[in-house]
């Protein structure tokens, strides 16, 4: 009946029982009751689970470069929680993967080094690409709501771009 943070606790001395917990707290599910059916879970909790089983198999040495897709993967998520998965997501580029991420959360996009902005607005008026490329060339993108956005809401904290960008190796759309 112990969450995941309470069983890094308990297990603190059993090295091989924390490298099944700890990347289930690098991608912020410390909160889960370990044992809770997979069920129950919502889908950005789903996608976070998915993600923290790539971090240990890629930890060992178990997987070759994978290219990952998210969906959304902020749908629900504290600022906070944005952090870690942000934080996660480094983990997987550093280890050579690449993603492609569906997302509307502007730190999340503010994130990318490479930006495809479908639109121009959704449904039967979208589908179209306003503007690709980095960050700074989306803000400037008169025809983009997306920069529109990056435009009008400042970064979190007032932390500037650089101390959040990922890597080039990934791509980030909106």
């Amino acid at each position: 009946d112990m969450t995941v943070s309470e069983a890094c606790v308990f297990f603190a001395g059993r090295p091989a029982v924390r490298r099944g917990l700890d990347p289930l707290r690098a991608v912020g599910l410390d909160y889960l009751r370990l044992g809770q059916p997979v069920p129950t879970l919502s889908g950005g909790e789903a996608q976070r689970l998915k993600l923290a089983g790539h971090l240990a198999d890629s930890a060992t040495g178990g997987r070759g470069p994978t290219l990952f897709l998210f969906d959304e993967p902020t749908t629900g998520l504290h600022f906070h929680d944005i952090a870690v998965l942000l934080a996660a997501f480094r983990a997987l580029l550093d280890q050579g993967h690449s993603l492609v991420v569906i997302e509307h959360n502007l730190d999340v996009i503010r994130a990318a080094d490479w930006i495809i902005d479908l639109g121009p607005e959704g449904g039967e008026a979208g589908g179209e690409i306003v503007c690709a490329g980095p960050v700074e060339a989306v803000a400037r993108c008169p025809r983009s709501h997306t920069g529109a956005a990056l435009r009008a809401v400042p970064p979190r904290g007032g932390r500037d771009r650089k101390s959040t960008r990922l890597n080039s190796s990934h791509t980030i759309q909106s």
